[in-house]
């Protein structure tokens, strides 16, 4: 009897560890490596072996899933993550009722929002939306394509295409809508952009029960914090030097970023010791400037996050 109750609280125990764990999910495809790289920045290391769909994280509070950002805010919705990450764009394809915590703007090729665009071949005779009506439209955004086709007051078929939608114009389609950052595959297929349907960026959401648990929601804005702070840092070094005292407003004013940094006395009342944040483009133009100003003991270092 006494085995049977103690068997009983053990299990207890482990059910009650399990609902402590905040399940995550992280999308798989173009923007895995990315995330896998802003989690380790940011403190929270994970692994995968190269078929798992099982991420493993050096935190036992932690336990997640990869699969498409397309389906991400579905299953955050309905409660089988607590929270995850996907785009602004399938939040609202999926029409998903979650909390967003926080967006998060990186890509796999660039730190910038992406656009869904509207796109004809840069031959067609298409010139603006209303040219589509009675046309078809090949994209993988499809109810939001068509929610904003309604309201454009435009009547065409909107088509799902399950990638390379690029090549579905002239032969497929009459236009697609399709997700670009840079614009560099729209000019390679020799497509030309009609509207900008959307900007979207990657994004940290939450079901909104979890959001409710005090335990659960403290753990995501922790997660929010240190991911927002290594994307933050991921253009910024630190730099430290010693700066003789005459120099010093010099130097401030040669770069607008240094209105606050941190000046400490050294036992030479003539010399200071400063040191400061600055984007790492404006390093390399900047150590010249201090050691042209008479600075020593020039360091600079890189950051791994920057909470403001």
């Amino acid at each position: 009897m006494l085995a049977t109750v103690r068997s009983i609280d053990f299990l207890n125990a482990l059910m009650s560890m399990d609902s402590l764990k905040l399940m995550i999910g992280l999308p798989k495809g173009s923007l895995e490596e990315a995330t896998l790289l802003l989690f380790g920045r940011a403190g929270f290391p994970v692994s995968k072996s190269s078929r798992s769909y099982r991420p493993s994280f050096d935190d036992d509070t932690l336990d997640g899933r990869f699969i498409r950002a397309q389906e991400v805010a579905r299953y955050v919705e309905h409660g089988f993550f607590d929270c995850g990450l996907t785009g602004q764009d399938w939040v609202q394809e999926n029409a998903a009722d979650v909390v967003e915590v926080c967006e998060l703007i990186y890509s796999r090729a660039s730190a910038q929002k992406s656009r869904w665009v509207l796109c004809v071949p840069e031959s067609s005779a298409i010139k603006k939306v209303q040219d589509l009506e009675g046309k078809t439209v090949a994209t993988e955004l499809v109810e939001t394509t068509r929610r904003w086709f309604k309201k454009q007051g435009v009547n065409c078929t909107v088509e799902f295409s399950w990638g390379a939608t690029e090549v579905k114009v002239p032969e497929l389609a009459d236009a697609i809508v399709d997700i670009t950052e840079t614009g560099s595959s729209l000019i390679a297929n020799k497509l030309r952009i009609v509207e900008t349907l959307l900007s979207t960026t990657t994004v940290l959401i939450a079901n909104k029960k979890a959001w409710a648990d005090p335990v659960k929601r403290a753990k995501i804005e922790t997660i929010a914090l240190m991911l927002k702070g290594a994307l933050a840092a991921q253009h910024m070094v630190g730099l430290k030097f010693n700066l003789p005292r005459k120099a010093l407003d010099a130097v401030s004013a040669a770069l607008p970023a240094l209105r606050n940094p941190t000046i400490s006395n050294l036992t030479n009342p003539d010399w200071v010791a400063v040191e400061t944040i600055i984007d790492s483009k404006q390093a390399r133009d900047f150590i010249p400037t201090l050691k042209a100003q008479g600075a020593e003991g020039i360091v600079e270092y890189p950051i791994n996050k920057l909470v403001y």
